[in-house]
């Protein structure tokens, strides 16, 4: 961050009690309109005293499990029911969203990876230096509703992080039991830097993330997940009233980098495996085909460990070095 004061306003107040329906106003002069803004939907409700907790989705602009459970419930959530305050942006990157884009459409932005933001920057970093100056701050329990976009599937679950601060952590993985998703996994990212999650963390905040399917679109199933997730960290915290409903989730863990299997070759996916299989360290789980030519032997991918196969590349073409296929070894 070069700078503390944000170029972002908000047309709600944070402190005023009851509900709040507004936006985050970003000035962004352009061909279109030489003094425009973007406008970024944010609802607020506050009730007496009790934890903050923020709700976010869209932070990729092609994911929509969390829009779709947010602006739900800014919709039917009942002020006099609220114990604290409740923050929801339903789409962060909201550019991102218009356009049904993984990034910015106008400066390329990645929101995921551009905290903690920068006054001076572009659209995007601006948006993620409000977030980390202005509401992470305010923040007890903060929601990141994920799913695979276009390029990625996975089995629906909810996650946490192995986080330095043990305290921390429990209190993370407890959060991530509550969302009552139908797997919750201890996530290994591939690249932490400069994510909300990290920024999140680095400020002492529970910080519970998704994924929630993928595909560039949502389901009816994937959505219940959502929305009664969203409804369950809620009461989790004491802010709604009410038990946590829902299945136990099966547990997973990342140990280490062999979870990852990374296409070694370009060309056509064959799948050898779904989503859900058990599969064994070693076995085949894609092949992928030479597509410029005819007669070549596919290349094989396999398995790094013991698990269950819970995420892969969506597209049928493959690039070298994309993610081809995920594992998340079963916790007892």
């Amino acid at each position: 961050m070069t700078a503390s004061i944000t170029p972002i306003s908000a047309t709600v107040d944070f402190d005023k009690e009851g509900i709040q329906h507004g936006h985050l106003v970003l000035p962004h002069s352009h061909d279109e309109s030489a003094w425009g803004s973007i406008m970024i939907p944010v609802c607020v409700v506050k009730n007496g005293s009790g934890p903050t907790v923020l709700m976010t989705g869209a932070n990729h602009g092609d994911e929509y499990e969390g829009p779709v459970a947010l602006w739900d419930l800014a919709r039917t959530i009942d002020p006099k029911q609220v114990s604290g305050r409740v923050i929801i942006v339903p789409a962060m990157n909201y550019p991102a969203f218009r356009a049904g884009r993984r990034t910015s459409p106008i400066d390329g932005g990645n929101m995921n990876r551009s905290f903690p933001g920068n006054s001076d920057g572009g659209p995007t970093a601006k948006i993620a230096h409000y977030f980390m100056s202005a509401l992470l701050p305010l923040a007890d329990i903060v929601v990141d509703l994920h799913s695979g976009g276009r390029t990625l599937d996975f089995l629906p679950f909810a996650a946490a992080h192995i986080l330095p601060n043990q305290a921390q952590e429990k209190a993370c993985v407890e959060a991530m039991m509550a969302f009552c998703a139908p797997y919750a996994v201890m996530l290994l990212e591939l690249d932490a830097v400069s994510t909300y999650d990290t920024a999140a963390e680095s400020l002492g905040k529970i910080f519970v993330t998704t994924e929630l399917s993928g595909g560039g679109t949502s389901s009816a199933e994937t959505a219940r997940i959502a929305k009664r997730g969203v409804t369950n960290l809620l009461r989790h915290a004491g802010v709604l009233p009410g038990a946590v409903e829902g299945p136990q989730s099966q547990r997973l863990d990342m140990p280490d980098g062999r979870c990852y299997t990374p296409a070694q070759a370009p060309g056509l996916v064959e799948w050898m495996k779904d989503l859900g299989d058990e599969v064994k360290a070693g076995e085949v789980i894609a092949r992928v085909h030479d597509v410029e030519r005819t007669g070549t032997v596919p290349v094989d991918h396999v398995a790094g460990v013991d698990g269950l196969f819970m995420g892969r590349h969506f597209p049928g073409i493959v690039q070298f070095g994309d993610t081809l296929g995920v594992i998340g070894v079963t916790v007892d």
